[in-house]
């Protein structure tokens, strides 16, 4: 059999050709990254194929799906190997490009081959980034909700946002977005990340531990002694996946409920850093004489979440050409190991930071509001006195509203400044309630409101809310927001 596949394929021959390459130094479990690296993809991505089968993509469906999900012990242990995976994932592409660095395995002719693995790094992190919204939870919304800020902030990113996000609003397109994104888009590019990166390992070959002579290394083979060690890590990570996927599963929240304004946001621990920056740089600014008043400054979080970044992993990429040393030997290198020690250190201690930040918030608990601004309940029904005002929630249109307006129009109506206009207190929506029913079905763009322009588009609801949720949300926010005592609509009004 195998010489009848051979005369037809060749499989044998190459199989043999790739399984008796030579190593430098011989074999060593410091090589043993890469494939476990490796056996982590395959794991997310045979996982994540049969999450598929289980998982809605919706709004009104995603909570749900994921709950369902984890009702079934078969498959809440599938999602936990997924979810344990992934940080494995993230933690074995980190260790790898270490140990490349602190050897110096970057330098020519391999300065290609290290670009390819700091873009594995950044699609690894864009996976772990789009997966994080898909269970749609309290933590899963709020987050995302970070991210999609952030992703706004440099000029021109209110496009980017937009296109994330799917719209002006977090929703179903939103979930639909990083859906395709972690579930086609990223994959996709992980695995021609991978075959680039093989295939230029191939081609230059292992660089070898670091000696100062690398032809006095007595070569090893990689079948069966490198192999052996390779699938010995590989099984040691699916063991402590596994042991993690089934005494620590990860937590579901309560379905994502974007009134409340309270809730603090907890990253995954791969972002921890980045949370950290963004607190820790305006608080440097406020510490420092004459630019305390610019602590809070957009461009101050613009250059905490975009410009640092940015210029770190600019200069990740061009390392191989930043460092200048005719050697790899760590005497010579101090230039470039020393700033790598302390950079790590640092993103420690901002991960550090940001979760002891997250936590004194949680103890303090929510912040109290002035009474005006305190959202009715929304399991108060809707009354109609005699002069036919609503002086309470009607029907689900504050649930309507909190999962569909209050983005942008804020958790009790205050709106954004420049974004969308306050609903709260506006002589508008307590007015003739024919023409809010057309703004709320047609949608509303760069219009004047109570002196004020808005930039984000108001989009159409009457292609994506039935007239009872239009209904419904509508008398909410002329009844049920801040003052707002206005007359309820009925559906027959809305047709």
């Amino acid at each position: 059999m195998l010489n009848w596949l051979e005369s037809r394929t060749g499989f044998v021959s190459m199989a043999k050709e790739f399984l008796t390459e030579d190593i430098p130094g011989g074999a060593s479990y410091w090589y043993v990254f890469g494939s476990a690296t490796l056996f982590a993809m395959i794991l997310q991505i045979v996982t994540g194929i049969f999450l598929t089968f289980f998982y809605a993509p919706s709004a009104n469906t995603a909570w749900e799906s994921t709950r369902d999900i984890y009702l079934n012990p078969w498959t809440h242990t599938l999602l936990s190997i997924h979810y344990w995976g992934a940080s494995a994932m993230i933690a074995l592409v980190f260790l790898h490009l270490m140990q490349v660095l602190i050897w110096g395995s970057y330098k020519s002719p391999r300065e290609l081959q290290w670009i390819v693995g700091v873009l594995l790094l950044l699609v690894t992190l864009v996976l772990g980034l789009t997966g994080y919204l898909l269970p749609w939870d309290m933590d899963a919304y709020f987050a995302s909700q970070v991210s999609l800020n952030i992703a706004g902030l440099p000029p021109g990113g209110e496009i980017l946002q937009l296109i994330a996000q799917g719209g002006p609003v977090m929703g179903t397109n939103t979930i639909n977005r990083f859906f395709g994104l972690h579930v086609w888009l990223m994959p996709a590019a992980l695995v021609l990340l991978v075959g680039a990166h093989l295939a230029i390992f191939r081609h230059n070959g292992a660089a070898g531990p670091v000696v100062d002579d690398p032809r006095k290394l007595k070569p090893g083979r990689f079948w069966p002694d490198q192999k052996f060690m390779d699938a010995a890590a590989s099984f040691f990570v699916f063991v402590i996946i596994l042991g993690l996927a089934l005494f620590a599963p990860p937590y579901l929240d309560q379905k994502a409920d974007p009134t409340n304004a309270a809730f603090q946001p907890y990253p995954a621990w791969y972002f921890l850093f980045l949370f950290g920056l963004l607190n820790f740089v305006p608080w440097l600014f406020s510490q420092i004489p004459g630019l305390a008043s610019q602590a809070n400054a957009p461009w101050v979080e613009m250059l905490a979440a975009i410009v640092v970044p940015t210029i770190a992993l600019i200069v990740i990429l061009i390392l191989p050409w930043l460092d200048r040393s005719t050697t790899r030997a760590f005497a010579s290198r101090g230039k470039i190991l020393w700033p790598t020690f302390f950079i790590v250190v640092a993103i420690i201690g901002l991960s550090i930071y940001a979760q002891a930040g997250i936590q004194s918030k949680e103890a303090a608990g929510p912040p109290s509001l002035p009474e005006s601004q305190v959202l009715a309940a929304p399991a108060e029904a809707a009354t109609t006195t005699t002069t036919g005002t609503a002086s309470a929630p009607a029907g689900n249109g504050a649930q309507v509203f909190a999962q569909n307006c209050s983005t942008c129009h804020g958790a009790n109506g205050q709106g954004q400044p420049s974004v969308a206009p306050p609903l709260a207190g506006n002589p508008f929506v307590t007015g003739n309630p024919a023409a809010v029913i057309n703004v709320v079905e047609n949608g509303l763009h760069g219009q004047t409101i109570m002196g004020q322009t808005f930039g984000a588009p108001m989009p159409p609801w009457k292609g994506s809310l039935s007239k009872s949720d239009l209904a419904a949300v509508i008398t909410y926010i002329r009844g049920g927001l801040g003052p707002n005592k206005a007359s309820a609509v009925t559906e027959s009004q809305i047709k």
